[in-house]
């Protein structure tokens, strides 16, 4: 390409999605709901148990699915356990060549490592102009992982899982390893040694602490204490203040993932929304059965099925149903604090840039802020009231 970074030119193509409101910039696709894992915390532990109901969308549908879709930036793989549909790849590739996806997310219970390598490796050679970020999930240390997981041995598999994708990294500089940890009731007094542990796991770059939603579980894992999830994110913080991404603008991706937990923060404590949603115009959420929703929290009313509609994105937005759940969603008539949602919702914020150049200053001062109110900047008032009264949250 003329000396040109392929990657800065495939960024190139998303500035119109990135500037007019109503495109999508971000997609999740929940690719399958099957699972070797049962944790207790699974927020989709009912589409998982379900027997029957619509086939997963075909790959050819799914190819359909992308090509009506446009430029789209972030597409991000969840279930069920991604690495468990077969077509991985090939699905990986189909957001590739149509929507030139600058980043692939997946997430792994890595109890798999061979097949989370291999698939890894093949959608790193189909998709030659996007990021590909694997997220392994480690939620404890040895036997506590297991436990928590349900998964007896699980602990050692996401290590080699780990291991591989390290190996993998040094021949391919678009492949980022991040770790996630589900912050629970169960876990959130061992953060520390956690936090410590995944500091230390050659090649991995990030780390996020994601609040257990304590849907379709019970509700103990989801009564996480924000005292207990600020200590966690401190001590995070300390352990990764100098390590940046290895893509292209990571400095910036690094000071956008801390203002979003003070927007995370400031919604938990304040109970309302503090900076409008764009669920549903600049992030969507698609089922492996081709139902289409504004964000995770309201899947259970979705816009409609892409399927129905010819897979056909636009012509289920433009529909009756569509067009209700939106204007809900833009009137206010929800707030929540997942992850996913905030993150967008933050991009597309004019009042939250400050914030991003001040702690994207920082960082490359050397400076990072370690310790931050929670509601600075977002919510007046909230700060205070956290320190009054040590809350519990869901």
């Amino acid at each position: 390409m003329d000396g040109k970074d392929p990657l800065v030119h495939a960024a190139l193509r998303h500035v119109p999605s990135l500037l007019v409101k109503t495109r999508p910039a971000q997609l999740t696709f929940f690719v399958t709901r099957r699972c070797n894992a049962t944790c207790p915390f699974c927020f989709y532990a009912e589409e998982r148990d379900r027997r029957g109901g619509a086939p997963e969308l075909t790959l050819d549908e799914i190819r359909r699915v992308a090509r009506s879709m446009g430029p789209l930036p972030w597409v991000l793989f969840s279930g069920g356990e991604p690495y468990l549909r077969e077509d991985l790849a090939a699905i990986a590739q189909a957001f590739h060549d149509a929507n030139g996806a600058r980043f692939l997310t997946v997430p792994t219970n890595g109890l798999l490592p061979h097949l989370v390598a291999e698939t890894t490796e093949e959608i790193l050679r189909r998709c030659p102009r996007s990021v590909v970020v694997v997220k392994l999930s480690i939620d404890g240390v040895g036997e506590d992982h297991d436990a928590l997981r349900r998964t007896p041995g699980g602990f050692e598999k996401v290590l080699r899982s780990c291991e591989r994708l390290a190996l993998l990294s040094r021949a391919h500089p678009r492949l980022e390893i991040g770790v996630n940890t589900v912050v629970c009731r169960e876990n959130q007094e061992r953060m520390d040694g956690i936090v410590d542990l995944v500091a230390g796991l050659e090649g991995v770059r990030s780390h996020t602490l994601t609040l257990a939603r304590g849907e379709g579980s019970p509700g103990a894992f989801a009564d996480v204490d924000l005292d207990a999830y600020r200590r966690a994110t401190a001590r995070r913080d300390a352990r990764w203040s100098r390590r940046f991404h290895r893509f292209a603008g990571g400095g910036v991706k690094a000071a956008l993932d801390r203002v979003q937990r003070g927007v995370i923060e400031a919604t938990l404590v304040e109970r309302r929304r503090v900076v409008p949603c764009r669920a549903g115009r600049r992030s969507l959420v698609l089922s492996e059965r081709g139902d289409l929703s504004a964000c995770e929290p309201r899947r259970r009313e979705p816009l409609g099925n892409v399927r129905a509609a010819g897979c056909d994105v636009g012509a289920v937005l433009r529909s009756p149903d569509a067009l209700r759940v939106l204007e809900d969603v833009g009137a206010g008539g929800c707030h929540c604090a997942h992850e996913c949602n905030v993150l967008v919702n933050v991009l597309f914020e004019p009042r939250t840039y400050p914030r991003l150049l001040r702690e994207w200053a920082r960082a490359k001062l050397g400076r990072p802020r370690i310790e931050e109110a929670a509601a600075d900047a977002f919510a007046p008032g909230a700060a205070d009231g956290a320190r009054r009264d040590r809350r519990q949250f869901a």
